[in-house]
């Protein structure tokens, strides 16, 4: 163990998020201050079909490895580790045997090829359960196991679940939020009894714990190959998004978050949980109040089709925010919406195309916002409080021009959050303190 461990030491809190294009890993200090960060690239899954989507877990563990060994290297001298949690992505499931061995490879979040298995989730699950649909836990998890045959036991394990217990020597744990498309029933602590049914007997479900309860310690050879006390704790970690929304700040019911990334996300912070699955809206359990989100596929990505970055940048600058367009967008990348709208024909709204590309920008930007203002609408029609102070995070937060134009068709304030690293609030998960 590093000889720096028995001088004076300052606390610090780790997280780790594995994304789909590469590994965060970024540590705190008790006051929330960034100390470190570090970062490793994966490979793309691989796409051997159309609407499949897989990876081997090798890649994540290769590439956390490399990020909490660069992440050490920059930690100051007087930094002693005390805790670390992990994010990844949601849905995103292998099975493994109970030392953690990959039986398959990891489905991904967007792996659409359980379709049978689906069908047999839809005859069983309650109409909002987040476990229906060919791209949940539950679904990968009965195709998975129907491909493996009979055999030994096996531990249904998402992304963070089996990263976290590489990291412990200790599988077979997973968190609420994980869970959530796996069929757990967050808001009564159980796997209902028609998950339990579904699932073969061979396969173990995760052991579900509140995100930041501490799993175990950090594994003792790993421990000393980062020169970090062996006392360091590894917790039960959470989603990406749930881990972006916690860096984001907030708390309260009326707390929100907009991401402005390839796709508009809101989430709201509600005493309750609200469910619709039409419309693809789910609550993740966030200690005693939830977060109930919903995501359409208008965002960024439409406006990358026409824009390049740095023009984004130019002509948004000579927009006048408090201006109306005049123009009556929908920006979609392609026919079909799901939320705030559930029109799988829905058709994107272009038209007409001004001569001026400043012009045509600003409808897209208003377009986006109001789109924004009608899903907000929506979860409060549904149940959820309407927001109080919206926080953004992505790519679009940095925009002040669509910040003010968000605020003036919303009605609510808008800024930018002060942090946006989902590793960031998954740091303070393992700090314990949100």
């Amino acid at each position: 163990m590093s000889a720096r461990f028995h001088e004076p030491t300052r606390s610090v809190w780790i997280g780790v998020d594995v994304g789909t294009s590469g590994c965060r890993a970024l540590a705190i200090d008790a006051a929330g201050q960034i100390l470190a960060v570090a970062r490793q690239p994966l490979p793309a899954p691989r796409c051997p079909q159309p609407g499949w989507a897989e990876q081997d877990p090798a890649l994540w563990w290769d590439a956390v490895l490399a990020s909490l060994s660069a992440l050490a290297v920059a930690l100051p001298a007087d930094a002693r580790p005390v805790a670390l949690g992990v994010d990844a992505t949601s849905a995103t499931l292998l099975l493994a045997t109970p030392d953690g061995t990959p039986c398959t490879p990891a489905l991904m979040y967007n792996d659409q090829r359980a379709h049978a298995a689906a069908a047999r989730i839809a005859r069983a699950a309650p109409s909002e359960s987040a476990a229906r649909g060919a791209s949940s836990s539950l679904a990968k998890l009965l195709h998975l196991q129907s491909q493996l045959g009979h055999g030994k036991p096996l531990l249904a394990l998402h992304q963070a679940d089996w990263v976290a217990g590489r990291l412990c020597a200790s599988h077979g744990v997973s968190d609420w939020n994980n869970a959530l498309k796996l069929g757990y029933d967050a808001a009564s602590a159980r796997w209902p009894d028609w998950v339990r049914a579904l699932v073969p007997a061979r396969v173990r479900l995760p052991w579900i714990l509140t995100p930041g309860t501490r799993i175990g310690q950090l594994d003792a050879p790993l421990a000393d190959q980062l020169g970090w006390p062996r006392t360091l704790e590894v917790v039960a970690g959470t989603t990406d998004s749930t881990a972006a929304a916690i860096a984001a700040g907030v708390a309260r019911p009326g707390d929100a978050v907009t991401s402005l990334g390839s796709t508009l996300v809101l989430k709201v912070v509600s005493a309750h949980p609200v469910t619709a699955s039409d419309f693809g809206v789910y609550s993740h359990r966030l200690g005693d109040v939830w977060l109930v989100g919903g995501a359409s596929n208008s965002g960024g990505a439409v406006l990358s089709r026409h824009f390049s970055a740095s023009e984004l940048v130019t002509l948004s600058a000579a927009i006048d925010p408090a201006s109306p367009s005049g123009l009556d967008y929908y920006p979609l990348s392609a026919v079909g919406e799901r939320f705030p709208r559930n029109d799988p024909a829905l058709a994107p709204r272009l038209l007409p195309r001004p001569a001026q590309p400043q012009a045509f920008l600003h409808g897209l930007l208003e377009g986006i916002a109001r789109i924004e203002a009608e899903g907000y609408a929506r979860l409060a029609e549904l149940g959820a409080p309407r927001p109080r102070r919206i926080l953004s995070i992505g790519g679009g937060a940095a925009n002040p021009v669509w910040t003010q134009m968000r605020e003036r068709i919303i009605g609510i304030p808008v800024c930018a959050a002060p942090h946006q690293d989902a590793a960031y609030g998954t740091a303070l998960l393992a700090r314990g303190r949100l």
